[in-house]
């Protein structure tokens, strides 16, 4: 079957659910990463290689990724996770370097992770088995907050980071409005309490080296309704059930229908609260 009338077969039938939301489901990878292995031939479903990830599949379907079955789907599972300094956020180096999946503790399940820190940041990482869940908090759209505690070495007023909450570009580069608070001067380095919701390659990094100012440390404290709280360094909490479906709207176990989001209610202490970056 050629990719068009995969494509024309499907848009007709629209039965199940996307290949793509069902292979990051089951942890294999995230959704993006999963339409690159369908384009790359490396997806079949009931025998017969995907061209395209314009394709739906139901429960029924069997479905090889790499010639592999699906792992058995597990529920949704959310942990927070310290960071610790000098660790990538992937799954594999070409440069050998170690990596946070490399860190985990082996009685942890496959997880991907819900953004990414950089090598030298430090702080709240989440992780989970759903890729599909990892993809939709990453997007700007879910507008949640992340909040980090930044040492910089150099002289800043109050009232020029003020100027970051409209916004700034940098190198052509524009990024959105940035809550920047000076919070204590330290010798020659001052820690200020950062808030944005973008989150774009090294975001803060850029924009206070454009203010003359050298990051030196970087710690996420918060993300959305998730906070560090008193987690050490390579130290991993699960998320319990209930904050699931309050906060995120995860399926039910029981009757495995999502409910939604719970307006107002106060954040479980420990796992969320504070707002970040």
């Amino acid at each position: 079957m050629t990719k068009q009338s995969q494509l024309t077969k499907h848009k007709s039938e629209k039965k199940g659910e996307r290949i793509a939301k069902v292979i990051a489901r089951a942890g294999i990878c995230s959704r993006r990463d999963a339409e690159k292995l369908i384009e790359d031939g490396k997806v079949s479903v009931n025998g017969k290689l995907l061209t395209t990830p314009a394709f739906f599949v139901e429960t029924s379907d069997r479905i090889l990724v790499n010639k592999k079955p699906l792992p058995q789907q597990v529920d949704t599972r959310l942990w927070c996770y310290h960071k610790p300094r000098g660790l990538l956020t992937s799954h594999r180096d070409p440069q050998g370097r170690k990596t946070v999946f490399d860190n985990l503790p082996d009685n942890l399940p496959r997880v991907v992770s819900v953004g990414r820190l950089d090598i030298n940041s430090e702080g709240l990482l989440l992780l989970t088995t759903d890729g599909a869940l990892s993809r939709k908090l990453e997007l700007p759209s879910t507008a949640w907050t992340r909040r980090y505690r930044v040492r910089a070495h150099g002289k800043i007023e109050q009232a020029e980071l003020d100027k970051l909450a409209n916004g700034i570009a940098v190198d052509g580069v524009k990024y959105g409005g940035i809550d920047a608070t000076l919070e204590r001067v330290q010798g020659h380095n001052v820690w200020i309490l950062v808030a944005i919701k973008e989150g774009k390659n090294r975001e803060i990094r850029k924009v206070f080296e454009h203010l003359g100012l050298k990051v030196n440390r970087l710690i996420r404290i918060s993300y959305g309704p998730f906070q560090l709280g008193d987690l050490k360094a390579g130290e991993v909490k699960e998320v319990p059930q209930k904050i699931m479906r309050d906060q995120l709207g995860v399926a039910d176990k029981k009757t495995d229908k999502p409910a939604p989001p719970t307006k107002g209610k106060k954040p479980a202490r420990g796992t969320h609260a504070r707002r970040r970056r």
